[in-house]
């Protein structure tokens, strides 16, 4: 029997995403599906898979796993305060409205646990508290991915909403079980020991990035270095008297820290969500016993009520995000807020340990909080509706108004790209201001001047001037003082060992002459390839396939191959030369020619992971 109900889990856990994929289930979490699908499985259906000691184990691996890659995913670049002179009433400030939704739901969520008491249906407020603020953080990015906004204002928002409260009932959940668990003298040794932690292997970074450099397929340092961290402070999480997804959540902070390469996190994930973590999820459905519940009437009466509290609780997220992104998205944002699992099955599972709770009533907390995670991403997705300001993709800072950079930047896809011009000749300013409504006039470029008008606050920096000089000194501040993505400087001439020099920090040169001489030979050989290059209607794109639906596949395969004509394939260190019968990889750029329009869908369906 426990090796067929290893064996049922195991198919199942391959089975249920092809099915959905098959059957093009997207609105529902896969995750949902698989402890649908455990419920089928365990005593509340078939009863053909039991709670077997090697499931028992790979289901508790597999929530530490899930809590480790949720502490990975905080993006703490978030946390840095906004750069910028000009404070704007209507700017939007994620951190700020994140920690005022969350503080709100925290108000609700005890005066609901207070109200369950107050009817006689829970008597256990402050738990009933911590399941109503948490927020099921994997499911949130999972949606926002999907909807391609995890990096807009409102993603932005939305996601470290979700963040505290996973990270915040995780805390109140560790000083719930120290209390109960008569621990309480050694909170003060708990947070003494993670601080300790964290700043120790925070600064063996360098420890780290050696690893990198050493490690090979038969080793995996990188991945040998997380497992050693999670079950480092799993081991320590257990010993001083706390739950042990506390640590693991810890160990995913950590390691997010020390900036893995997004080859690292592939491979983390690819492990948990591969194989532990859907053995965890559906796992809970075969533990779920509803027939249990429907034998207990009572109890289905605390179900409903559950829901709507659950919704409840995240009602203040639609008031206070529908003052910044409308009434419209604030609903939206809010009802994706109140899906809640991921933290809610653990907290459970401790209530239960410290005997504070019934298997029926947590069976209760399980089922309402699934069938909030069913609906609430599918009522997200029929109602969220990207505003202008969500579609723009990336933030160019351009230091230079002059004829070549004002046709440029009125020429960039708005919907990719928006930028802010800055000049320090009055004479250019007055010249362009009418055409460039976000050129700023800044007399002395100086660096704090620089950093009161948010010039290091961007994803590409260009610097333009009319002086060589000046431009280094720009891009090599931009460097220094910015986290940009791709930092290009203007250069009238260069030597060809400055230009490389420059390469290996980062800088990408833009030879004035060059670029020049390449264009008349272009027009002078190859007229046809000249208009190419100069036409704004149909020019040359580029995108980097991240869509595993094409991947594995021959271009001419591709549905939306009739749209684009590929130009070169990028792979690695080699340009290819592309043909219908072309396998595409993960990872390849494509260099192609399309209409503006064709090519906006283009990179927007291959660019999404």
């Amino acid at each position: 029997m426990a090796q067929l109900s290893l064996f049922l889990v195991i198919l199942f856990a391959l089975i249920v995403p092809l099915l959905m994929a098959k059957l093009r289930v997207n609105a529902v979490p896969t995750a949902i599906a698989e402890i649908i699908v455990g419920i089928l499985l365990g005593a509340s259906g078939f009863n053909v898979v039991g709670v077997t000691h090697d499931l028992s184990f790979l289901s508790n691996l597999g929530v530490i796993l899930l809590i480790f890659l949720s502490g990975m995913e905080i993006d703490f670049n978030l946390l840095k305060p906004h750069q910028g002179k000009k404070k704007n009433k209507q700017a939007v400030n994620p951190m700020r409205i994140a920690v005022g939704s969350f503080l709100s739901i925290s108000v609700v969520a005890v005066f609901l646990g207070w109200l369950l008491k107050w009817f006689g249906l829970f008597n256990d407020v402050a738990l009933a508290a911590i399941i109503f603020m948490t927020i099921a953080l994997g499911v949130v990015i999972a949606t926002l991915k999907e909807k391609d906004i995890l990096r807009r204002p409102i993603g932005q928002t939305i996601l470290l909403t979700a963040v505290l409260g996973e990270v915040i009932p995780l805390m109140l959940l560790t000083i719930y079980a120290a209390v109960n668990g008569g621990n309480t003298k050694q909170l003060w040794l708990i947070i003494l020991l993670f601080m300790a932690a964290i700043v120790l292997l925070w600064r063996s970074k360098r420890l780290y990035l050696w690893f990198n450099d050493v490690t090979k397929n038969t080793t995996q340092l990188d991945i040998r270095l997380a497992f050693f961290l999670i079950f480092a402070l799993v081991t320590v999480a257990e010993k001083v008297g706390v739950e042990n997804i506390l640590g693991a959540f810890l160990a995913g902070i950590v390691m997010k820290l020390l900036e893995p390469s997004h080859e690292t996190k592939d491979k983390l994930t690819s492990i948990g969500y591969g194989f532990f973590i859907p053995i965890f999820f559906i796992m809970t459905g075969v533990k779920l016993n509803l027939r249990s519940l429907l034998a207990h009437p009572r109890s289905l009466t605390l179900l409903p009520v559950l829901v709507v509290f659950l919704l409840i609780a995240k009602l203040p997220v639609v008031l206070i995000y529908a003052k910044k992104f409308g009434y419209r998205n604030g609903l939206a944002g809010g009802v994706l807020s109140a899906t809640t699992i991921t933290i809610v099955l653990p907290t459970l599972a401790v209530a239960r340990k410290l005997r504070v709770i019934t298997s029926l009533q947590s069976d209760v907390f399980i089922l309402a909080a699934v069938i909030v995670c069913i609906f609430c991403p599918v009522i997200f997705n029929a109602i969220f509706k990207l505003q202008p300001e969500d579609r723009i993709k990336e933030k160019v800072v351009l230091v230079g108004a002059t004829a070549l950079t004002v046709p440029v930047l009125l020429d960039l896809h708005d919907k990719w790209y928006s930028v802010k011009m800055m000049t320090s000749d009055e004479e250019d300013y007055n010249l362009y201001k009418s055409r460039v409504p976000s050129l700023d006039l800044l007399p002395e470029l100086t660096e704090a001047e620089l950093e009161q008008n948010g010039a290091f606050n961007g994803n590409i920096f260009v610097a333009a001037l009319m002086s060589d000089k000046e431009n280094l000194r720009l891009a090599k501040l931009a460097r220094q003082k910015g986290d940009f993505k791709r930092i290009i400087v203007c250069q009238k001439r260069m030597a060809n060992e400055e230009a490389a020099q420059l390469a290996e920090k980062g800088i990408e040169i833009f030879n004035l002459g060059n670029v020049s001489a390449a264009l008349l030979r272009a027009l002078i050989e190859s007229p046809a390839v000249y208009r190419v290059l100069t036409d704004t209607k149909n020019a040359l794109y580029s995108v980097v396939v991240r869509n595993t639906h094409y991947t594995g596949r021959q271009l001419a395969d591709w549905d939306v191959a009739h749209d684009i004509t590929v130009d070169r394939i990028h792979r690695g260190q080699e340009w290819l030369v592309p043909h219908g019968y072309s396998v595409i990889e993960e990872g390849d750029e494509l260099i192609f020619s399309a209409k503006s329009q064709a090519a906006d869908r283009v990179r927007k369906v291959i660019g999404r992971k």
